[in-house]
């Protein structure tokens, strides 16, 4: 390809290829703006454009680690959740969108709960780039908020996303609640995004995936339930009356998430919620 082209027939050359690879066509769009620190509107206006041998190439370049299935979110070094933007890397899961949905019913619930601007102690597990965390905290600024991970390197990336948005989280490396049990610690409020995607579904996930994001955040045992089975009993061990526990799920697994909760106390009764796409994305369990 010509270097010398203008920026709406780079990106048309974007477009053809990343379809013909199965990635997604508008990905060459992100890139750009990343590489000119675009904006939508800035893209737009700057289409007819030439664009330099330079930028190309960097262009060029990304769109081609992309279409090897190379996630854009990793290429560009952050995500964007809850409005804000996480730096992200290949040691931590790319944040996404039905987890905002999880915030946002934690907020519900806790609102409801609890009296307005009462102090709260809540505690992220598995939190990865810290997007749940850090969330929840600039949120609700008068929580209290901490941070679990069995990775080093996660929390490493967590806590670079604390200082650059200034979010005071205490970060805690460890395995689930286990930190925590030994002072019998409790919270007001639980949550996790924990893995739960079954070992045999590797296969049919796509290669952006599965190639390039941690297994660890990923794969949870033959059902997809291992981390639930051990969670659930350290969270309602130290869930605070009132508190509020919510975990998000793989779609189908809401009958089997619910029944781990029953089977300990036959009292509980878990809200399993749907997502935007009307898929089973959310448990909640309000201890009142």
């Amino acid at each position: 390809m010509s270097r010398e082209k203008k920026v709406m027939e780079a990106l048309a050359w974007a477009s053809s290829f990343l379809t013909e690879q199965g990635r997604d066509a508008n990905a060459g769009e992100w890139l750009l703006q990343y590489i000119k620190n675009w904006s939508r509107s800035d893209l737009i206006f700057h289409l007819r454009e030439p664009l330099s041998e330079e930028d190309f190439r960097e262009f060029e370049t990304l769109v081609l680690e992309h279409g090897k299935g190379i996630p854009v979110q990793y290429l560009m070094g952050s995500a964007e959740f809850y409005g804000r933007t996480f730096l992200v890397n290949s040691n931590v899961l790319i944040p996404r969108p039905e987890t905002e949905e999880l915030i946002e019913g934690i907020l519900q619930r806790t609102d409801r709960l609890f009296q307005s601007n009462q102090p709260l102690k809540a505690v992220d597990i598995g939190t990865g780039s810290g997007a749940i965390a850090i969330t929840l905290k600039k949120e609700r600024p008068h929580w209290d908020v901490w941070a679990v991970d069995i990775s080093g390197t996660a929390l490493a990336v967590a806590e670079e996303n604390s200082k650059r948005l200034d979010a005071k989280v205490s970060f805690v490396k460890g395995d689930l609640l286990v930190p925590f049990l030994e002072n019998n610690e409790k919270f007001d409020v639980i949550v996790s995004n924990p893995p739960y995607i079954p070992d045999r579904d590797i296969e049919e996930m796509s290669v952006v995936v599965k190639d390039h994001e941690p297994h660890l955040a990923l794969f949870a045992g033959a059902e997809g339930l291992d981390i639930y089975q051990r969670l659930i009993p350290q969270a309602v061990r130290l869930l605070n009356k009132p508190g509020c526990l919510g975990l998000e799920i793989g779609h189908g697994q809401g009958k089997a998430v619910s029944e781990i909760f029953e089977r300990l106390d036959a009292r509980y009764a878990p809200d399993v919620v749907l997502d935007i796409n009307q898929k089973e994305r959310m448990v909640y369990l309000e201890n009142r």
